[in-house]
């Protein structure tokens, strides 16, 4: 039986550009898909009738196989391009990173590797941005970019901060200090995204510091 990559015919994709807007378009049916699973797991607890639970756990079923759906259609479409594909295997060496979020960013940001580290960040929206008025400088926080590449990176973070030795480090090292555990996780989302933009710049996979 023929995957769904057949039935998206990736034969008609002939340029980058048309293979970008079907993963992009793919990967926004996910997310869509992903709040309404969301949605309806907090509706879930509060519900009294049987009927409505019965009904919610069928369309949470039919959720999850469309999203399962999608992914296979993503990884097929990222298969049939020998550069996207190289993406995918680059970024899920890093540890936190799965295939999921590597599709994500492979769909919703193209230009990773070909931008300065500072840049990347701002458009993830992880660039800190310090507020000012005349001699006052406030906290900085992040604003901006494209939130759910932001919001995606957020799992694979705390995943980073348990078994990516690198960032855990640095992880520690931001709550040591004091900082918030929120802040010291947004800068590990940061360097995930700057990692990921440094790796498929040099066109390597990760490798653990060596000490």
């Amino acid at each position: 039986m023929p995957g769904w990559g057949h039935f998206l015919n990736p034969g008609r994709l002939r340029s980058a550009t048309s293979l970008q807007s079907a993963l992009q378009e793919l990967a926004a049916g996910r997310r869509n898909l992903t709040r309404d699973r969301t949605a309806l797991l907090n509706r879930q607890q509060n519900l009294q009738l049987s009927l409505l639970k019965r009904l919610t756990r069928y369309r949470l079923r039919q959720i999850e196989a469309q999203i399962a759906t999608i992914d296979q259609a993503i990884s097929e479409l990222i298969s049939t391009d020998e550069s996207l594909s190289r993406k995918r295997t680059i970024l899920v060496s890093i540890p936190g990173i799965g295939e999921a979020t590597a599709a994500m960013l492979i769909a919703d940001i193209p230009e990773l590797g070909t931008l300065e580290n500072g840049q990347v960040a701002a458009l993830a929206g992880l660039a800190p941005v310090t507020r000012q008025s005349g001699k006052w400088q406030g906290k900085s926080f992040i604003r901006g970019g494209r939130i759910h590449v932001r919001n995606a990176l957020y799992m694979p973070a705390l995943v980073a901060m348990r078994h990516n030795p690198d960032l855990r480090s640095i992880y520690l090292s931001l709550t040591d200090k004091g900082k918030h555990a929120k802040v010291a996780l947004t800068a590990l989302m940061r360097r995930l995204v700057i990692l990921a933009n440094v790796l498929l710049r040099n066109d390597r996979l990760w490798e653990p510091r060596h000490t």
